[in-house]
């Protein structure tokens, strides 16, 4: 029988409730079982896919489609589970579903109600997951804060589901702030026992505290904790801020906190095997060098719009010893091509990453070309690729007015255009091309040699492609077109074999990237970058 552990939050948002979650699924990972996590977000959006990068940050893509909050990238990476369309809901996904069973007349003419059709719909949600993965345990995280208006809908649904499951098969954890007052001296434990005690008016009662710290709780406080928040002295945890995401894991550990989950839990604990994680955090912690990698894009004052793209770079700089500095660029600085050289000139490789719109292109443009001409290791990402396509045309093949039609509705050179599939597209939400899809390489190509396999699959987001009117001419001038869709259709990989790595794809591989098994794109890069170092 699946057990389920929920995640609240309180005091303040953007306590880490997402890494706390993803820490205890490696822990329970690490025993032997099997794990999946569920993000509930209380925003009415059906999903964050039409959502600025720069108010939410990365859209997650999973392998089935589903375009979802970020966390689910954090979940997949410590947990190394494949998630999916069950694993992040929203207040708008499920409130559409309750409204279009009313119309459809589901209901029978009843009143329909937060309580219990909203509220049942919640649940409902919860053991879909369930019934797809049938998990040993399923982590549920509620976001937002304990006292937001918008997220009572799912605490209530919890206390419902905690009830209809009975002691011992669910359990709450609270992820609180401890604030430090310099002044006297103190953390305060006060506003914790306040997010507690409103929690306990929505009727849960937490079993665990996880508490975000700037520096060690002193045992006289955590029997504070323990006291007024009615839970045992084992059960208060402290979450202290770290230097990579990676080492929380293996600090939770130290505390016993899956030890403290499974006995609430009345599971039997076993022996977590981590050896290799702690290898991992041993590289993080005593690199031998250091890469810079820029990263030109639009959204690069806000870098959780690129999050996956950093712990892709990351991952694979943990694997060659060297600790990765990210020089983030922002694209229209470089409409200028002079300003390039400047802006590079300390970097050993650069990304650009996916977007959507005109703004910056010219920029980004501009460094691919820098790039291209300076032998400077290259990775394209999605919109990255489309970019590098467009450059070559106009400074290789001399079509100067190539670009996009994505940019230009009426380009001369439409390099880039809508897909087939996108024409008679009605609206923006969950209609582009979405989740995984197989790629050919071709043999002997840098791709190939990277994946080391014929035939591989990858995520995707995108509405507009490579232009095959324009594949041969592209070709014939030199750029490789190494990956391609199974009908031959498709685009996928675009490569210079010249160059030191000079390689861009239409799908988004920052999203199977793990801390233990770097993606062979991003490794590839690293690689090429020390060379430049050296």
């Amino acid at each position: 029988m699946t057990k389920y552990i929920f995640i609240t939050g309180g005091v303040v948002s953007s306590l880490g409730k997402g890494i706390v979650a993803a820490s205890l699924g490696k822990l329970l990972r690490a025993r032997g079982f099997s794990v999946i996590n569920q993000k509930f977000d209380p925003y009415i959006n059906v999903d964050p896919g039409t959502m600025s990068p720069f108010q939410h940050g990365e859209v997650f893509v999973t392998d089935d489609g589903a375009e979802t909050d970020l966390d689910l990238g954090h979940y997949e990476r410590f947990t190394d589970t494949n998630l999916g369309k069950y694993n992040n809901v929203t207040s708008g996904s499920v409130y559409q579903h309750v409204i279009e069973k009313e119309r459809r007349g589901d209901y029978l003419g009843a009143t329909v109600q937060v309580i219990p059709h909203i509220t049942n719909e919640i649940k409902s949600r919860i053991l879909g997951a369930t019934k797809q993965f049938s998990p040993d345990f399923q982590l549920i995280e509620i976001g937002g804060t304990i006292g937001d208006i918008e997220s009572l809908p799912f605490i209530e649904a919890i206390r419902q589901f905690k009830a209809e499951v009975g002691i011992g098969n669910a359990v709450s954890i609270h992820c609180t702030l401890l604030p430090y007052l310099p002044t006297s001296g103190e953390l305060k434990t006060k506003p914790s026992q306040h997010s507690v005690n409103v929690l306990r008016s929505y009727g849960i009662q937490p079993e665990i505290l996880v508490c975000r710290t700037s520096r060690a709780i002193p045992k006289t406080e955590k029997e504070k904790l323990a006291l007024f928040c009615s839970v045992s002295k084992e059960a208060v945890l402290e979450c202290r801020d770290m230097k990579s995401i990676y080492e929380v894991p293996l600090a939770m550990e130290e505390q016993n906190m899956a030890g403290v989950v499974l006995k609430a839990l009345q599971v039997p604990d076993k022996e977590p095997d981590l050896r290799n994680w702690k290898k991992l955090v041993e590289h993080i912690k005593n690199p031998k060098g250091t890469i810079t990698v820029a990263i030109a894009g639009k959204y690069t004052k806000l870098s959780d719009a690129y999050i996956s793209v950093v712990e892709s770079l990351k991952h694979a700089g943990y694997e060659n010893d060297v600790k990765i500095e990210i020089k983030w660029i922002n694209s229209e600085d470089c409409i200028d091509f002079k300003n390039c050289k400047e802006l590079l000139k300390d970097a050993q490789a650069v990304v650009v990453p996916g977007g959507f719109g005109v703004r910056g292109i010219e920029g980004k443009l501009n460094v691919i070309r820098y790039a291209r001409e300076h032998d400077l290791p290259f990775l394209g990402l999605c919109l990255g690729m489309q970019c590098a396509v467009i450059e070559y045309a106009r400074n290789v093949l001399g079509l100067k007015d190539a670009n996009s039609k994505e940019f230009d509705e009426h380009p001369t050179h439409p390099v880039i255009d809508l897909m087939l599939e996108q024409k008679n597209v009605q609206g923006y939400g969950g209609t582009m091309r979405l989740g995984a899809y197989d790629c050919v390489l071709k043999k002997g190509s840098i791709a190939h040699k990277a994946y080391g396999k014929d035939v591989i699959s990858e995520r995707h987001r995108h509405r507009y492609e490579v232009n095959n009117e324009y594949i041969k001419q592209l070709s014939d001038a030199g750029l490789v077109f190494s990956g391609m869709s199974p009908d031959g259709m498709l685009a996928e990989i675009v490569e210079l074999p010249k160059l030191k790595w000079f390689v861009a794809s239409q799908f988004h591989p920052e999203f199977k990237s793990r801390p233990e098994r770097p993606h062979p794109l991003f490794k590839g890069l690293i690689k090429a970058a020390l060379k430049v170092r050296i």
